[in-house]
């Protein structure tokens, strides 16, 4: 055989060896990159890491706010804008009390006085406490308050400023007794004032509600009339006209109006009741309760300190002495 032989049979030697050997590599290969390539990710776990992670998060969260809505409204403030910080700054709330032991700033001053108490205890009526007369002044007073800022400042309809509470003596306060016009029971709660002007408040509460009549100006009699029933008494003492012949009973009723310092005595006939009148400040008010139907408005007479009759409502030309 000659030498090209044993290079064919070499060659063929060396390519089989070379075929093996890169099949073997590959085989290598194939395994080293199963062995390497990273496996899935566990996304599962990873999820719920995160659900845990958002729920830690809005319990954090919900507990803060929990904490804010625990303060008093006004707790928090911002920065004063003079360079510090605007984060929020506790500071005490307007209405909180404060601590016994504090030693900040004075406690506001305290509410203005509210309305001055009758001449005598018995002109609060049936049951009536002066706190909640005074309450029923003032949920009239802020109704008339509202009423005006409800209309056009260049409104006809709007009033002058009925004033605050304290500026008002309260005279009296009976239940008031509902009818055909105004159904419901309720109170009535009368209250005067002389300054910037003499003015009378029939206030009534009824289910709740306000409302008022008032008288302003006007209201003070002269020397022939030294008694002078209030010109809107008539609400204090009859029920509506749509009820003629029909009026519950009994019926608690009540009169007010101004006296002279001559007048020193009142008295008041209504019916089948009869009573004498307290004399505060300037003001007669007579009560009692009815327990017949009448046509005829309350009877006044009024006497001097010698005891003269010094008025007569029967003489009066400009008293109605007749129910409508």
């Amino acid at each position: 055989m000659n030498g090209s032989g044993r290079d064919e049979r070499d060659e063929h030697g060396a390519r089989g060896a070379q075929g093996d050997f890169e099949e073997r590599m590959r085989e290598l290969l194939a395994e080293d990159a199963y062995t390497i390539r990273p496996s899935e990710a566990p996304y599962p776990a990873i999820r719920r890491r995160g659900v845990l992670e958002r729920r830690r998060r809005v319990a954090a969260a919900g507990a803060v706010v929990a904490v804010l809505a625990a303060l008093p409204v006004g707790a928090y403030a911002l920065g004063d804008g003079r360079g510090g910080s605007d984060t929020a700054a506790p500071r005490p709330s307007a209405s909180a009390p404060h601590s016994p032991a504090s030693t900040g700033s004075p406690a506001a001053s305290p509410s203005p006085a509210g309305p001055a108490r009758p001449a005598t205890p018995g002109q609060l009526l049936d049951g009536i406490s002066f706190a909640q007369a005074t309450q029923g002044l003032e949920q009239c007073l802020a109704y008339d308050a509202d009423m005006n800022r409800a209309l056009p400042k260049n409104s006809p309809a709007r009033s002058r400023s009925l004033g605050r509470a304290s500026e008002y003596r309260i005279i009296l306060a009976m239940r008031s007794t509902g009818d055909t016009n105004a159904p419901g029971d309720g109170i009535h709660v009368v209250a005067v004032r002389e300054q910037p002007q003499q003015t009378r408040l029939i206030c009534t509460i009824r289910n709740g509600q306000p409302g008022l009549n008032t008288s302003v100006g006007g209201t003070a009699g002269d020397p022939a009339h030294p008694v002078y029933a209030d010109i809107n008494s008539g609400k204090l003492y009859q029920q509506s006209f749509l009820d003629k012949g029909n009026w519950k009973l009994p019926f608690r009723w009540g009169i007010v109006g101004t006296v002279q310092p001559s007048v020193a005595r009142v008295t008041v006939s209504y019916g089948d009741s009869s009573a004498e009148a307290v004399l505060d400040h300037g003001w007669f008010v007579a009560y009692g309760t009815l327990n017949q139907q009448v046509t005829k408005a309350p009877h006044i007479k009024g006497y001097d300190a010698s005891g003269k009759l010094v008025y007569d409502s029967d003489r009066d030309k400009q008293y109605e002495k007749t129910l409508p």
